[in-house]
């Protein structure tokens, strides 16, 4: 921001369309961004960010307007350092367009972040804004400014990982409870359960976010790859022996903070426990999640799919053995082997070859793979919960993480768009209605 604008801004220009409070704050923070001093610049930031949380709905939307409108770079001065540095492209001309694109919006977020609690206010002023960024696509750039130094503040380097037990505190433990999306906490006796000897339980925490778990994982120690996770869920299951247990199997893994969308831990964290646990527990074998396939209904129902499903040879009988799956209750008693098989066949083939763009269309399956893990098994009713139903007509997968093949797995799949699959789930593929000649696994790998 040129001193003449910033001038202009402090000396008093009102905006008619905005409510007052908004106003105030818009006025805390333009002095913000003027001021020198560090104590006096963070009283200035503990102000703006109260009189932030002091707004309502509408005018955190007017806030939001102005940052995208009257913080964002001037377009000449863009224009202008690019020109320059177009022309001639010399180290001076780089670093003064990246002057340019550094935002007014970005050194105003750096400033509130002096307050306390200003990590912690800025995570939730994005939360907010994610909310409303389909109806104000105008709003994209303040979204890409508060990533891009979310990116740089919760960085390794400043990340903690700890293992959640009994003993950790309640404030904690209650966070678990509330955060937890995959498979929903029943209170404190299935927490206990799920903290047990049998069980492990590990958390990334940030030194600003102090009592706020920003991703963590929920692991049971087995005997062989689970294929249900019902089992694994139930308070009243026996306690198994760590000592005996040859398998690490990964069964909910829970993003806690949506203000950091984007901001990817997943992959962390998975790696850095696989390697506690192998140190803790050097004779387990394998480390394998017991996933969900939360695309898997919906890409079923989908127009395209449908019509696909429509034509060929039995498209009558496949249509009437899938519409069993909108019965209730279908999948007690005794199971319909061909509908079993038809459905195992549309799964393994819908994680192979559904797209989104290059990559999977699961998002499960994404960020697995992303990871470097491979897709290892399908499993016939695996989650008979009613969202396990609903999401995936109960069908579960296994990815597995090879510690010796994850790097070049990851490569793979970023740069070849590889999806690194064991022959058993190929071979479900091969046999689904859809397969045609060609799916002969272009860009696939059997595992």
């Amino acid at each position: 921001m040129s001193a003449a604008s910033f001038l202009r801004r402090l000396l008093g220009r009102t905006r008619p369309d905005i409510g007052q409070r908004t106003q105030h704050l818009a006025s805390l923070c333009d002095a913000l961004l003027g001021e020198r001093g560090e104590v006096s610049g963070a009283a200035l930031a503990r102000e703006a960010l109260a009189a932030w949380k002091a707004l309502d709905e509408r005018g955190r939307q007017e806030f939001f307007g102005i940052l995208a409108t009257e913080f964002a770079p001037s377009p000449e001065a863009v224009g202008k350092a690019a020109d320059a540095y177009r022309y001639e492209p010399t180290p001076s001309n780089l670093i003064a367009l990246q002057g340019v694109l550094d935002t007014a919006r970005q050194e105003l977020f750096r400033r509130l972040n002096m307050a306390a609690g200003g990590t912690e206010a800025l995570v939730a002023m994005r939360r907010g804004l994610l909310k409303g960024l389909k109806a104000h696509p105008e709003w994209a750039a303040i979204d890409a400014d508060l990533l891009h130094l979310f990116r740089s503040w919760f960085n390794r380097g400043f990340l903690r990982l700890e293992r959640i037990d009994w003993r950790t505190p309640a404030i904690v433990l209650e966070k678990l409870i509330e955060y937890e999306a995959v498979h929903a906490v029943q209170g404190w006796r299935d927490l206990r359960r799920r903290l047990a000897a049998d069980r492990r339980c590990f958390a990334f925490f940030h030194p600003q976010l102090r009592d706020e778990p920003l991703i963590f994982i929920e692991v049971a120690l087995t005997r062989g790859m689970s294929a249900q996770v019902q089992p694994l869920l139930d308070v009243a299951a026996p306690l198994g022996e760590p000592g005996r247990a040859d398998h690490a199997i990964f069964y909910s893994i829970t993003n806690c903070q949506e203000g950091l969308r984007g901001t990817s831990f997943g992959n962390l964290l998975i790696k850095q426990v696989a390697e506690d646990l192998q140190r803790e527990l050097p004779h387990l074998r394998g480390f394998a999640t017991l996933s969900p396939i939360p695309g898997f209904r919906r890409w079923l129902a989908a127009p395209d799919t449908r019509v696909q499903l429509s034509v060929g040879p039995n498209a009558e009988r496949r249509h009437a053995l899938l519409a069993k799956i909108e019965e209730a209750g279908w999948h007690t008693g005794e199971i319909d082997e061909p509908l079993q098989k038809l459905l195992m066949r549309l799964c393994a083939w819908y994680l192979l070859h559904a797209k989104d763009g290059a990559e999977p269309l699961d998002a499960v399956s994404r960020f697995h793979l992303g990871n470097g893990a491979a897709l290892e098994r399908l499993n016939w009713l695996g989650d008979t919960s009613a969202a396990g139903m609903e999401r995936s007509a109960g069908m579960m997968v296994n990815y597995i993480y090879r510690l010796a093949e994850v790097e070049r797995n990851h490569e793979r799949f970023f740069s070849e768009h590889a999806v690194v699959a064991s022959r058993a789930v190929h071979k479900l593929a091969r046999k689904s209605p859809l397969a045609a000649p060609e799916t002969a696994a272009r860009n696939q790998t059997e595992a």
